[in-house]
């Protein structure tokens, strides 16, 4: 009797673009600060993570509250239509623009989701060098949405001495020439920074030369500083004679606008070819809006009483907090958003901003972000290296504290008292 060895087992079908994921900042850091036992001293407060924390607005919960029947339908992945007419006035009052609602305007769930979809919509792996171009600092999702949809990634790097601006001269023309998609962030996460009007000329005349997509990031408009509020991807084409938007797309979300990150609401707005495809994209994917969260989320857009209260909050706590931290940081008050990017002196932790996030973490309890694991290196430097991010989502009183503990710390390393 022939023996015979089993056959093997076949190994697990995978995508192998998955293996190209590198670890979102927050996993880096915890492994990071695994075996760090912070001072129980001090009760524990997060700086790190940009989760909005203020209440969410009364009327949206009463919307939710008055529409769960709703639940017994399915939704259409466009949206129902005075979803997307409540956006189109929202576009209109805040940025003057008129779009077709039927055309030009798509609810999604939340801007993550969306900026990562359009990837998928987009990108032609089958062209050599299919190419994405991302800011340096970035938010993750843009890197992951190239590497998944087939593409390699190319990073402009924040330029300090032009408020952390992308300096979009960094690309050479044969990358221009495979780029097919470009994610733009204003204002910027982590930087704050709003790109003015010149740098969007700028861009899409690239666009126009090379063909790519710009798709516009724009989840912290509402949340700025100064008097005039930062221009839209969408506005500065309208000013600039372009009104068919094309090949240009803007993300906004209500979770840092309504204070509503669990709602999973937003939308995407601009050229209606673009939208179609990612319509078609989306029908297909499954990602239609809950019509409990498409009834909130008219309500939200339809008032902006929320959203100036909310704006106030984040006002004062920055008016707290950025001078405390500009007596030990190099540090100052952002064009928009709700972080601050500040710098690690060289005198403290020798400049390392992984080291002092980690001793910030164990001496005070304090938790922060280093810059360096939202960035990539490219152009020969880490462009986050030395500095880090600090999320003041929290109650003024608990962020003025964590300033006062962060003073005692880079005062500490200095032997100050």
């Amino acid at each position: 009797m022939d023996l015979q060895s089993p056959p093997a087992t076949p190994a697990t079908p995978h995508n192998p673009r998955l293996d190209k994921l590198q670890p979102y900042p927050f996993e880096r850091l915890r492994a990071l600060a695994r075996d760090i036992k912070p001072n129980p001293a001090y009760k524990a407060i997060s700086l790190g993570i940009g989760e909005p924390k203020h209440a969410a607005p009364q009327l949206i919960e009463d919307a939710l509250c008055a529409n769960l029947k709703s639940l017994s339908a399915y939704p259409a992945t466009a949206g129902d239509p005075a979803l997307r007419e409540a956006i189109c006035g929202w576009l209109q009052r805040r940025y003057g623009l008129q779009l077709d609602a039927a055309t030009q305007v798509l609810p999604v769930n939340g801007s993550r989701e969306a900026l990562f979809a359009l990837a998928q919509t987009v990108i032609d792996p089958s062209r050599p060098g299919a190419t994405v171009v991302s800011p340096n600092p970035f938010y993750q999702i843009y890197e992951g949405a190239a590497l998944l949809a087939g593409a390699e990634i190319v990073f402009v790097n924040s330029d300090p001495a032009r408020n952390f601006a992308a300096d979009w001269r960094q690309i050479d023309e044969a990358t221009w020439a495979r780029t097919q998609l470009v994610y733009v962030c204003s204002p910027g996460n982590p930087t704050g920074a709003v790109m003015p009007l010149a740098e969007w000329q700028a861009l899409f005349e690239l666009s126009d030369r090379y063909g790519f997509v710009i798709a516009s990031d724009e989840c912290y408009s509402e949340i700025y500083f100064r008097d005039e509020p930062p221009l839209s991807g969408l506005e500065a084409a309208a000013k600039l004679g372009r009104s068919d938007f094309r090949r240009l797309i803007a993300f906004t979300s209500l979770s840092k606008r309504s204070n509503v990150p669990g709602l999973r609401s937003g939308f995407v707005a601009g050229d209606a070819a673009l939208i179609k495809r990612f319509l078609l994209y989306r029908t297909y994917h499954g990602s239609a809006m809950s019509p409990l969260v498409q009834a909130a989320s008219i309500a939200a857009w339809n008032d902006e009483t929320h959203v100036q209260a909310n704006r106030e909050q984040y006002r004062a706590k920055f008016a707290h907090v950025t001078p405390m931290l500009a007596e030990v940081l190099d540090v100052a008050l952002p064009d928009a958003s709700f972080y601050l990017w500040a710098g690690v002196p060289a005198d403290v932790c020798g400049g390392d901003d992984v080291r002092f996030a980690l001793e910030l973490l164990a001496q005070f309890n304090v938790a922060v972000l280093p810059g360096s694991l939202l960035a990539r290196q490219a152009h020969g430097l880490n462009p986050g290296a030395g500095r880090v991010r600090l999320a003041l989502v929290a109650e003024v009183a608990e962020c003025v504290e964590a300033a006062e503990r962060i003073q005692a710390f880079v005062r500490a390393q200095r032997g100050q008292r």
